[in-house]
């Protein structure tokens, strides 16, 4: 999305709406007892997971598909570090939101550090000091609050989540204070910026995407497996048997 669609005064009086109409359809689906995942939609979410994939090999390559740089190593990184500055401002509101006052202050004070000495994020000089994120969303929020997990769902270009974290991604959006200070051209540069971080992440993993993607017996049933590892161990719902794949994503 390269502009905003809606005005700043839209976005801020529709954020209560938001609140409250999608924290109903997070928990809308209810989980098949005994079912080790709760994918009552899986029909559709392997036909989106299919065109995810052919427009992903067409974009980047893979698997018997040469595969295709866009940014060298250092920029892709750079890019990678500018946009997860982005996404502080909003991490800072829902740390407030689950009562962290110690992640909001650090992420405030992470996100000040690095846009001025880090030139707007492109370097992360608050990890050479210790200063690490709280990463916080407002589908983790909703987690907090204690509003359930609800179906996974594969969404076009998106990706994997879940019926809970698609509430909390449009949420975000609303209240998303970077959404909110600038307009136009900024806006589309911030949104551009985004974007490049997307394409420096994917660069980043390609060897584990790959393995997901294209060294997998069942692409869409490892796929779901890693998303839903990843995010439960994100949340803080341990299990002790299972290997998360994405370990070394958010360890400091």
């Amino acid at each position: 999305m390269l502009k905003n669609p809606l005005p700043v005064s839209a976005r801020f009086h529709a954020a209560p709406a938001a609140f409250a109409a999608l924290a109903i359809v997070a928990g809308c689906s209810k989980p098949v007892p005994g079912a080790e995942f709760n994918d009552p939609y899986e029909k559709a979410n392997r036909a989106v997971h299919e065109v995810n994939v052919t427009l992903d090999q067409a974009v980047f390559g893979g698997g018997e598909v040469p595969q295709r740089r866009y940014l060298p190593g250092p920029l892709a990184k750079g890019f990678s570090n500018a946009a997860y500055n982005l996404s502080m401002p909003s991490a800072v509101i829902n740390n407030i939101l689950q009562l962290n006052g110690e992640g909001a202050t650090r992420d405030t004070f992470r996100f000040a550090l690095n846009t001025t000495f880090g030139v707007g994020g492109l370097f992360d000089p608050a990890a050479v000091i210790g200063l690490y994120a709280e990463d916080a969303d407002f589908g983790e929020t909703l987690h907090v609050w204690g509003v359930p997990e609800g179906a996974f769902v594969v969404l076009p270009l998106a990706g994997p989540t879940t019926e809970r974290d698609l509430a909390g991604a449009v949420v975000d959006f609303f209240i998303d204070p970077l959404g909110l200070v600038f307009d136009g051209k900024d806006y589309v540069a911030v949104e551009v910026v985004k974007v490049a971080g997307q394409v420096g992440n994917r660069q980043q993993y390609s060897a584990l995407i790959e393995s997901i993607l294209y060294e997998s017996a069942d692409s869409y049933a490892q796929m779901r497996l890693s998303y839903l590892q990843y995010r439960r161990n994100k949340l803080g719902i341990k299990d002790e048997d299972v290997i998360d794949p994405y370990e070394d994503f958010y360890a400091p």
